[in-house]
């Protein structure tokens, strides 16, 4: 019996309706791990290129890892993906929550769904059973109704349920994935790949104990790692705000995305930051699975206008940015209504927010007008314009059965110059910082290879000074410029995407550990080794996430994605207009030039594609053919 994991994944054909166990062995789980590049390794394993995102062949993976549900601080930690609808890329959203430990003592490390069912269903995953049950009492219902539907079909208030909403049943490319109402998936479109297969959700309960090859040193480090918690700064700022705080610190740095990312301060700033909103609509924190950090929102606000439920979660700094400074709505009410109705129709509120924030630039440049939008003016700050477009977006109706389909595809669509106004990176938005401000993070967004995403690297800022020590474990003792785009940034860049990706791949939060928070490179190590009685280390670790990495890029250089696609915005290599940044841009040529050689850095060759011996060295010599075979265009 293997330590932390069950041994078993599940594959589940849809179209067939039938089921069945995997069980590889301990090498397998030692070169793919979980998270990122355990899900991976499926898919290119069983997507064909050029597969059809919505098409019955396409492969989902719920993939948690060897460490998942280990009773530690953001251990919880599981990746939904696919080919992605939205980019045509792989797809792939983290989230925490409770349904990933569950899933894990449910009694499987994975599960991997291919085919289409001929009517919805649900999957229900129980104790080592598996069921594919009827779901007609829940499709076409909304999360919350789809959660209290499911508890009492079942008969348990303890289950946890993996569902979408009517975004994902319309296979809308924004659409998400949820549980528990405040944690998501919320990247890429796995909503709506469920959706393509009829699958409303994936409802998981265990009773089966963790077993771990040394509980004691489990114990032991996550009691020092949870006192590290009340004093380490991150930690204790999350805490206490959750991510709220980063509204004011992007702002007062020039780096808080706003009037659609052409500036980088807003005005209303005051009115939607940590303070207004712990003072208005904030009713307690909430938390993940074992963990101490506490940083979930959860709000209430009796108010017949902008309702306020704490079932349906608090707006995060992401979603606060997208649906306020981005689109310069200072009404915070408003705002936390818009990501409940994301919450509820399961949509991606950070792709929301970018969508309405293009369609009022569009309309503030004439491209769009009343006679587009049935007689709505969506003008900046009209924050009862931007709660209309996310229902009409949820209904697929009107100008919203445009708009959901993301900004790419929305403003070739609409025409009339529209993709000046449509920021995407390989079709997807993009997360709310400024590049201008940390030129590392840009390529991070350029890079992703699920299209622009803000924890595929460290940030820049949080390595300047003496704070770049937090790196020193992998050999980076240089404080960080943010703003400098050359040679020292592209080593950086290398260096952390290894670290933030080894959090993707073992299913282990960001706010908790390395680079930033609490938990340590050693630590982290140490803990690995307590929980799967593997002899393991930090090279060995990293060398999962590399692997990680590249086979996400070896799937997106067999669907034709090239160097032309490792781009940023156009906004970001122009001089932002005014505050702490002003004057400052991105030089084109200075950008190439680090992306030319993190490529070299990282063994790959001047079409982006890994190398031969790049493979080989990462024990993934079975994609060589492939990937000497691929077209680059």
């Amino acid at each position: 019996m293997p330590y932390g994991y069950n041994g078993k994944i599940l594959h589940v054909n849809l179209t067939q309706s039938t089921w069945e166990i995997e069980e590889p062995d301990i090498s397998f789980y030692r070169t793919y791990v979980g998270g990122s590049a355990l899900a991976a390794y499926y898919l290119l394993k069983h997507i064909k290129p050029g597969t059809d995102a919505l098409g019955p062949d396409n492969v989902l993976v719920f993939a948690l890892s060897a460490v998942t549900g280990a009773p530690v601080s953001g251990f919880s930690r599981y990746s939904v993906a696919a080919k992605s609808p939205l980019t045509g890329a792989i797809g792939r959203s983290e989230a925490g929550g409770y349904f990933g430990p569950e899933l894990k003592f449910a009694g499987v490390d994975a599960v991997v769904i291919y085919g289409k069912a001929e009517k919805p269903v649900y999957l229900w995953i129980h104790d080592g059973e598996v069921e594919i049950r009827d779901a007609a009492s829940v499709w076409g219902k909304d999360n919350l109704q789809t959660l209290e539907i499911l508890e009492e079909e079942l008969g348990d208030k303890r289950i946890r349920v993996a569902s979408i909403g009517q975004g994902g049943e319309q296979m809308l490319p924004i659409a998400c994935v949820q549980n528990d109402l405040e944690h998501y998936n919320g990247r890429t479109g796995m909503g709506s790949v469920m959706g393509s297969k009829n699958l409303k959700a994936v409802v998981a309960r265990g009773k089966k104990k963790m077993e771990m090859a040394d509980p004691d040193t489990v114990k032991a480090i996550r009691k020092v790692v949870n006192e590290s918690f009340k004093v380490h700064p991150p930690n204790v700022s999350l805490t206490a705000t959750g991510t709220t705080v980063l509204i004011k610190g992007l702002n007062d740095t020039g780096m808080l995305p706003t009037h659609n990312f052409r500036d980088g301060i807003f005005d209303g700033t005051d009115k939607i930051n940590h303070e207004a909103y712990h003072s208005t609509i904030f009713e307690s924190a909430g938390t993940c699975y074992s963990c101490a950090v506490r940083c979930k929102r959860k709000v209430v606000l009796e108010d017949e206008k902008y309702p306020l439920s704490i079932k349906l979660g608090g707006a995060e700094f992401e979603t606060l940015a997208a649906l306020g400074s981005l689109c310069e709505i200072d009404n915070l009410p408003a705002i936390a209504r818009g990501n409940q109705l994301c919450n509820l129709y399961g949509l991606d509120s950070i792709s929301i927010g970018c969508i309405v924030a293009f369609a009022m630039e569009c309309f503030e440049h004439g491209i769009l007008t009343t006679e587009d939008t049935g007689g709505r003016e969506i003008n900046f700050g009209d924050a009862d314009a931007m709660i209309w477009l996310i229902e009409e977006i949820a209904a697929n109706r009107g100008i919203g059965a445009v708009l959901g389909l993301g900004v790419k595809r929305a403003a070739d669509i609409i025409g009339k110059g529209a993709n000046e106004y449509a920021f995407h990176i390989k079709g997807q938005e993009l997360p709310l910082h400024d590049g201008r401000g940390k030129t590392g993070m840009a390529m991070g967004f350029a890079l992703a290879p699920t299209g622009a995403e803000h924890v595929e690297t460290p940030h820049d800022v949080a390595f300047q000074g003496d704070a770049v020590s937090k790196l020193s474990a992998l050999g980076y003792h240089t404080p960080v410029k943010p703003l400098e785009t050359d040679m020292e940034k592209a080593r950086y860049f290398a260096i952390g995407q290894k670290a933030w990706q080894m959090n993707n791949c073992y299913g282990v939060c960001n706010f908790c550990s390395v680079p930033i928070h609490a938990l340590t490179f050693q630590q982290f190590v140490d803990l690995v080794r307590a929980i799967t009685g593997w002899d393991t280390s930090l090279f060995d670790m990293i060398q999962v996430s590399e692997r990680g990495t590249v086979m996400q890029r070896v799937f997106n250089n067999r669907e034709g994605f090239s160097p032309n696609d490792d781009r940023i915005i156009r906004r970001w290599h122009e001089p932002m207009p005014g505050g702490p940044l002003k004057g400052q841009a991105i030089d084109p040529k200075a950008f190439r030039e680090a992306m030319d050689l993190y490529y070299e850095i990282s063994g790959w060759d001047k079409n982006g594609k890994p190398t031969r011996a790049k493979l080989i060295e990462l024990n993934l010599g079975w994609l060589v053919e492939e990937t000497e075979s691929s077209t680059i265009h």
